[in-house]
């Protein structure tokens, strides 16, 4: 499976904006979709937003609105555009690939995952 690599990270104000990248080798097959997830310290880890290979894309409750998910198909990377960032978004955010259910933000159904990156919302 595809090696991921997160990146964009670090820290904001309440109400700042960060993107987040993941790049998996070009080429790589990363099934059928792909998700964002976060784990605050303390937390399990919960699913922000996914997209499937035909585009449909599923956002957590707490984030619709605020975040966005998209994927470079051609250049083989997700992103995730976070704007109103909030102290509660705080945590490590993870990218996901390989589900074997499309349109989930289940974690247990992604096979392949990177090594995260770090979110801070502080002032």
């Amino acid at each position: 499976q595809a090696q991921l690599a997160e990146s964009g990270g670090g820290s904001v104000p309440p109400g700042g904006s960060l993107s987040l990248s993941c790049v998996a080798p070009k080429n790589s097959y990363t099934g059928a979709c792909m998700a964002w997830f976060r784990q605050a310290l303390g937390q399990q880890r919960e699913g922000v937003a996914s997209i499937d290979d035909d585009g449909s894309t599923l956002y957590a409750d707490s984030v619709k609105g605020r975040f966005t998910i998209s994927k470079d198909n051609a250049e083989n990377t997700l992103y995730l555009h976070m704007e109103n960032l909030q102290p509660a978004d705080t945590g490590t955010y993870y990218c996901a690939s390989h589900c074997i259910v499309r349109g989930t933000l289940r974690s247990s159904w992604y096979a392949n995952w990177g090594q995260g990156t770090q979110v801070e919302v502080s002032s």
